[in-house]
């Protein structure tokens, strides 16, 4: 089935489907809107790796009820188990979310990226609160599609970018929409990891673990058979198929407070310089060059520069620090008119550098209080500002009319990776590129599983 056609039926489906009640509120599409609830129910999609790490913060709020735990892997599922033993155990989220879709109220999907359309916008024509991880979607259709939906439902939604939420980047958004550098000509944005693949593809097979669904794993994605280390459990990011390589991984967290700071929508041009596809997995190295429409806080010709993959980035004059300082390993740099404002990656404090040198800043005024270097306490912020969104208590800062349009910046980048070298040109509202053959790379085909 095309991706268009599922996106499509949801939508039949999101018209006429009934929302039975649920416990304590007047639909279950209630605890979206002004809700009534006083507990939150929840069913988590995808509870190993970091999935683990979204049930464990999640089911840290005193008001979460842990109600489902699926996974594919039931070791994986095994461990959620103990953990939450008075929750029901599932392989397959449409079977959890047919039998139980009365008794919960949120869903957290916390799968790898191919299965994230598929399991949210099931979710979400139920009426469901979704979090979902980072990037939203494998595919620009659904990232669109989840926005439209998200709207149309008025759900509470939030993207697992928890870093959106931490100390430093509120107060990088403060600073830079403050006016400190003036308007922003560029930001160049970095990461030395590598979910690239440029070996051959793999031969052969190897037999299916007993714990593990491989069927299930694969979900909508094209039937592949099972390879030892290669995809399940962790790289399966480096794989066209699942993922949407470190662009996908990284970028979403490092370009967050950029683009949010900067008020940005989807890009205009988008040029990526790797080697050529191979047409199994993404590159090991890119650099992608978009190009924006300017906003208040930008100029009219505003650029993003990405590089990542070992040795990112490429030294530059706009990535110089004082005194000879070392860049960190990951980070971004806010190049403007007045300065340039450096913010590395991550829980460390946004530095202002003008003609060469650092330059104190007052950061008093965005009362924000003292810097905050606590993972434990700040990772959760982001998790629990959804059930509290969820029970009427706080308003979610990475809803899908946010985090969709992001994603859709970054999924941009990764189609651009089949074209190396070559601009392609965005329209962003009919959802197409000019150069008509990057356009089947939008969509793909979902398989029946």
């Amino acid at each position: 089935m095309k991706k268009r056609d599922f996106i499509k039926k949801m939508a039949v489906l999101s018209a006429g489907v009934t929302i039975l009640p649920a416990c304590g509120t007047e639909s279950s599409s209630s605890s979206t809107a002004a809700s009534k609830i006083e507990r939150v129910r929840t069913a988590h999609i995808g509870v190993g790796g970091m999935g683990a790490e979204d049930l464990k913060a999640i089911s840290s709020h005193s008001l979460v009820d842990v109600t489902a735990l699926c996974d594919v892997d039931a070791n994986a599922l095994a461990a959620a188990k103990k953990m939450h033993p008075n929750a029901k155990t599932y392989a397959d989220y449409r079977v959890l979310l047919k039998e139980l879709g009365e008794n919960i109220d949120a869903v957290i999907v916390s799968t790898p990226d191919h299965t994230h359309a598929p399991a949210s916008m099931e979710a979400m024509n139920m009426g469901k609160a979704v979090y979902c991880q980072k990037p939203l979607t494998h595919h620009v259709s659904e990232a669109r599609a989840m926005g439209k939906l998200a709207k149309e439902k008025n759900l509470i939604t939030q993207m697992g970018i928890q870093v959106h939420s931490f100390y430093d980047y509120k107060l990088g958004t403060l600073l830079i929409q403050s006016g400190i550098i003036g308007k922003v000509s560029m930001v160049r944005a970095w990461s030395p990891k590598n979910w690239g693949y440029d070996g051959a593809v793999p031969e052969g097979s190897d037999p299916v673990p007993e714990h593990l669904d491989w069927n299930l794993w694969l979900g909508t994605a094209a039937k592949r058979p099972y390879k030892k280390g290669m995809y399940h459990t962790m790289n399966w990011r480096k794989v066209l198929d699942y993922g949407c390589g470190t662009l996908g991984d990284m970028g979403v967290h490092i370009f967050d407070t950029p683009y949010n700071a900067l008020a940005l929508d989807v890009p205009k041009t988008i040029t990526n310089n790797c080697r050529q596809p191979n047409g199994f997995g993404f590159p090991e190295k890119n650099e992608v060059t978009y190009e924006f429409p300017g906003t208040k806080y930008t100029t009219d010709n505003f650029k993003w520069v990405w590089s990542d993959g070992e040795g990112a980035p490429a030294m530059h004059e706009d990535l110089k620090l004082p005194d000879g300082e070392e860049l960190h390993d990951q980070g971004a740099m806010f190049i403007g008119e007045k300065g340039r404002l450096y913010l590395p990656h991550f829980m460390l404090m946004p530095k202002l550098i003008v003609d060469g040198k650092y330059v104190d800043m007052d950061i008093e005024q965005f009362k924000l209080g003292d810097p905050v270097r606590n993972y434990d306490t700040e990772g959760e912020k982001h998790y629990h500002q959804f059930i509290d969104t969820i029970l009427g208590k706080d308003t979610c800062t990475a809803p899908f009319s946010y985090s969709a349009r992001l994603t859709e910046t970054i999924l941009l980048g990764v189609i651009a990776g089949r074209f190396p070298g070559q601009t392609l040109h965005w329209d962003n509202a009919t959802a197409k590129f000019e150069e008509e053959e990057a356009n089947a790379f939008l969509d793909e085909s979902y398989r029946k599983f």
